[in-house]
């Protein structure tokens, strides 16, 4: 494919259909990317925004989650919620001070929008109740006296009531220095109908907190829930842009560094930024927000642009140094690795769209951001960088570094990589790697799904929500960790005997779970109730079978606690609370309300799993355990089937994939080492790694075989492909690390993560190839 040093025209009889289109008409080419940057820049500034949905978080297509939505309105505190807790520094809940600034944060808390008003709980809402036997039966009232004044009296009211109550560890500290707010939530603002802002409530809240929390009150607010978590996650995701930033000045430096070429530098990074402006102009037309985990895919897209151009820069400058034209140059280059940069640009899209078989919205949403973000490459990069750099050029390379025959030297390192493709090397490196997989085969057998660590996973261990967590925990009986049953009867069927009793054999067997801490159901109130009317005699603390003395009891609980069942009594939850949202927890929990349910659903009620924070988070590792495997059959049975398309040779296909196998189980093993599970943030890095990560072969092989097919030997078109690509594959996989590291030092634990595992895996997927390519070559008897 070598062209003279005075030609000024390529040769046409070997361009395709494609070539001689783009190129004869490079400025229509250029004006059409420019209207189209135009457009969708404006699309992405005027409608994109950045929140965030419970909904989306949750696969709702999962049995537990469908019988969750499908008695939603139906269950109360048991969905999306706050918990803010207030707490009296310099003494406890009953100074006059405490109590009325407890007040004022009540009052604000209910009339902030999103809130559901009538499901507030507190020491100052009027559901909150009392109750006490007496010789004319029962007595109670509000909690909060109704004429509390400030003064002795009503504060010794307050206690008394708060006692008779019950309040100790759920709506009270344990210490009695704090009391709760239990806040639930809707899905859309009332007043406006839209969805909830979550960073708008988010920043009221943290008003609420500046405005109490003051040196001189003493008080301090702790708040947690979904709501909350979200707010934090997109506070800290404003910080994206100094990442963006980073990566952008760090590819930039790199490829300065390489090509010693300021203008085609600038070119390589504006069209890889015009590609980000792009996917965001579409998701935006499309009606998509950018989320906590889409927010993500600009920062790829931007790398897999840098990483293809840079491949397409460096052809340019090795053909304008032989003493071609910029021109020529160009068409020559997209001749050579347009059709490599197509098949990998498609493996990168591949790498994305099986992220569709995990029912998570919000991963849906990511994988079809990212599909769209990679998609836009193939132009802004494989076509538009070309003729760009066909007008620009790239400085050519100083003679010192040319053969007589215009090729690059090969230094001492390929040298050595060249020796891979001999018996003394290869079989020693294909053994060496061969120990490597099967020891991180062993280690990535310990590899768990779901959640190790207590807290919010989302956010690091000091951040001030998962401190906040733990404060609550450790003052209140009750964690925000709940898993509960629904039990499904027909109108007035919960207040049958049956189905009391079996509801309260069930909380009882969950209450014998490791890591369960108490378990709440109609069946505790009403024995409670019961014992009650009978002058509290313990031998009444039973469940009678008098349905009249059951049907008083349910009315009694109704007023009291009212979330204990809806209001024809055809939902009721059981609740059990736990120490954590581990994933062992979890397993144990579901194990046994699984095989209480099937052993106890009858025609009468059924057990329906499950609601609450911790049936949502059961149910979403049940859904990534199942897709963990389908996405890894997926990604590499496409990927797969893209290199056999592209080479036509099915050991080229071996020889491009065990690279790949060899750095998946890596890291996995690396994801155990680090303590990191399996889940929702983490999911998607192995299938991108892959996608990704077979940018490497494409090229490296597209080269080598182009070689042996022109009568070179296996060595030879080995270090052809080296002199062609190699520089670039390094550089490529550097540049890709260095823009995703930047992430690990996010405030956000799982973007953190994400960081360092893709850097790993791009990393090890370059040496990888560059390493393992020549070595399978030899042994696979690879040829044209």
């Amino acid at each position: 494919m070598s062209v003279s040093s005075t030609s000024n025209k390529p040769d046409t009889q070997k361009a395709g259909r494609l070539e001689s289109l783009i190129f004869d008409n490079r400025m229509w080419v250029l004006l059409g990317g420019l209207l189209i940057t135009v457009l969708l820049a404006f699309a992405a500034a005027s409608k994109l925004g950045l929140n965030a949905s419970f909904e989306k978080m949750i696969p709702q297509g999962h049995p537990f989650i469908k019988n969750y939505l499908a008695n939603k309105s139906e269950l109360r505190g048991l969905g999306n919620s706050l918990r803010i807790m207030v707490s009296n520094e310099k003494g406890d809940i009953f100074q006059p001070e405490y109590i009325k600034a407890l007040k004022a944060i009540n009052d604000e808390v209910f009339l902030t929008d999103g809130v559901d008003r009538a499901w507030i709980r507190s020491l100052w809402s009027p559901a909150v109740r009392w109750t006490e036997i007496t010789e004319e039966g029962f007595r109670g009232g509000p909690v909060m006296p109704d004429q509390y004044d400030g003064s002795d009296t009503s504060v010794s009211e307050l206690k008394a009531n708060i006692s008779k109550a019950g309040l100790m560890g759920s709506l009270v500290g344990k210490d009695m220095k704090s009391s709760m707010l239990l806040v639930p939530l809707l899905d859309f603002d009332p007043s406006t109908g839209k969805r909830l802002d979550y960073t708008d409530l988010s920043a009221k809240l943290e008003a609420l907190r500046a405005k109490y929390e003051t040196p001189e009150s003493g008080l301090k607010l702790h708040i947690t829930g979904f709501a909350k978590l979200v707010g934090d996650l997109i506070d800290g995701l404003y910080q994206v842009a100094l990442y963006f930033g980073a990566a952008a000045l760090i590819a930039a430096l790199i490829l300065i560094l390489y090509t010693r070429c300021l203008r085609s530098t600038t070119l390589v990074i504006a069209c890889s930024l015009v590609a980000v402006v792009w996917q965001l102009g579409l998701i935006s037309l499309l009606g998509y927000e950018l989320d906590p985990y889409s927010i993500l895919v600009p920062f790829l897209v931007f790398a897999i642009g840098v990483s293809h151009g840079a491949q397409k820069m460096n052809g340019i400058m090795s053909d304008i140094s032989n003493g071609m034209s910029k021109v020529i140059a160009a068409r020559l280059t997209f001749r050579r690795l347009f059709l490599a940069g197509l098949t990998a640009l498609l493996a990168d899209v591949v790498g994305f769209a099986v992220l569709m078989v995990i029912d998570i919205p919000v991963i849906q949403e990511l994988a079809l951001s990212a599909s769209l973000g990679v998609g836009v490459l193939i132009v802004t990069n494989l076509i538009v960088l070309p003729v760009l750099l066909s007008y620009v050029g790239v400085k050519a390379k100083p003679q010192a570094e040319q053969e007589a025959d215009g090729s690059e030297k090969a230094g001492p390192f390929m040298s050595m990589l060249v020796k891979l493709t001999t018996p003394a090397w290869a079989y020693p490196t294909l053994a060496v790697a061969g120990v490597m997989l099967i020891g991180g085969f062993a280690m990535s057998t310990h590899l768990q799904i779901g959640d190790r660590d207590a807290g919010a996973p989302e956010l690091r261990a000091d951040s001030r929500y998962n401190r906040d967590g733990s404060t609550i925990n450790s003052k209140y009986s009750l964690s925000s960790d709940t898993f509960a049953v629904m039990v499904k009867t027909a109108p007035e069927g919960c207040l049958k005997y049956g189905t009391l009793s079996a509801a309260d054999q069930l909380a009882w067997q969950l209450q014998q779970v490791q890591g369960v801490q108490n378990t709440v159901s109609l069946a505790n109130a009403i024995r409670l109730i019961t014992a009650g009317t009978n002058e509290g005699n313990p031998k009444w603390l039973t469940i009678s079978r008098n349905q009249d003395v059951l049907n008083y009891s349910a009315q009694q609980a109704s007023v009291n606690n009212p979330e204990l069942f809806n209001t024809d009594c055809s939902v009721m939850p059981v609740v059990a609370y736990l120490d954590d949202h581990k994933a062992e927890t979890l397993d144990r929990v579901v194990a046994k309300a699984e095989q209480f349910a099937n052993a106890s659903s009858n025609s009468e009620h059924q057990f329906l799993l499950a609601a609450g924070s911790a049936g949502i988070e059961a149910a979403t590792n049940m859904v990534v355990r199942k897709a963990w495997v389908e996405m890894l059959a997926l990604v590499y049975l496409a990927v797969g089937i893209l290199c056999f398309i592209t080479f036509r040779n099915w050991r080229a296909v071996v020889v491009a994939m065990v690279p790949l196998v060899l750095t998946s189980i890596l890291c996995e093993a690396l994801m155990v080492a680090l303590g990191i599970g399996v889940k929702v943030a983490t999911l998607p890095v192995i299938a991108l790694g892959v996608g990704i990560g077979v940018d490497y072969a494409l090229y490296l092989l597209s080269i080598q075989l182009a070689a042996q097919r022109n009568g070179k030997t296996l060595a030879q078109a080995y270090l052809k492909s080296l002199q062609v690509t190699g520089k670039v594959v390094a550089l490529v996989g550097i540049t890709l690390s260095a823009g995703v590291v930047t992430w690990a030092f996010s405030p956000i634990k799982f973007q953190a993560d994400m960081g360092i595992l893709l850097a790993f895996m791009f990393i090890w997927n370059m040496v990888g190839a560059v390493v393992l390519i020549p070595a399978l070559s030899y042994v696979m008897r690879l040829k044209k």
